[in-house]
């Protein structure tokens, strides 16, 4: 078997492999279009049907007056949004500190700050509630917003880890060229740090 063949059985296989993964998550996706389309009384026949027969389109008006869906939605932008832009301003200015900046007590702090990673979510939670109680917060969106105006362990560490990987060399040239360090950060640091400073969005997100 020549090597054209090989890498031709390779590149089959390995596509065989992948539309049958596919439609493996995709199958459920299907099924909860296809129910959210059906009369209840065809919901749980046996064998499933997959087309609806009618198709009810009545079904999703219902489900939006039986709820406040638009009142959901809203807070769900409003805390996706702000929370994720607060991760995205503040984690990557904290990080590259870490990462490049020299000053006093900064492995020490970043000691703490991955510390801070290893306390199970448990400990944290009733003195969080306390505090969030004090603020008079309890109830409002604020304690899933403002804490990550103020960094995440996890993301400052994952992006510290990134902008350690980017050369020295680069921040000593814009140093040369006058540039101080948050405009070395906005327009040599961030445009290289953009696969990162993505990943890390997608989190909150």
């Amino acid at each position: 078997m020549n090597q054209k063949l090989k890498s031709r059985l390779a590149y089959v296989s390995s596509h065989a492999i992948l539309l049958l993964a596919s439609v493996f998550f995709i199958t459920p996706f299907i099924w909860l279009v296809s129910t959210s389309l059906k009369p209840s009384t065809q919901i749980f026949t046996w064998p499933p049907e997959w087309i609806p027969k009618p198709f009810t389109w009545k079904n999703y008006s219902d489900a939006i007056e039986y709820i406040p869906f638009f009142t959901y939605l809203k807070n769900t932008v409003v805390i996706t949004v702000l929370s994720t832009a607060g991760a995205v301003l503040s984690c990557p200015l904290i990080a590259y500190s870490f990462a490049k900046l020299r000053w006093n007590g900064k492995k020490a702090l970043f000691a703490l700050t991955v510390a801070v990673m290893m306390i199970p979510g448990q400990v944290t939670m009733i003195p969080l509630f306390v505090l969030f109680n004090k603020l008079g917060w309890v109830g409002t969106p604020l304690p899933l917003i403002v804490p990550l105006f103020f960094g995440a362990p996890f993301f400052i560490f994952l992006l510290r880890q990134f902008f350690l990987g980017l050369p020295d060399e680069l921040l000593d040239a814009a140093r040369i060229d006058g540039a101080h360090e948050f405009t070395i950060y906005l327009k040599v640091i961030l445009p290289l740090a953009k696969p990162a400073v993505l990943s890390v969005a997608l989190f909150p997100f």
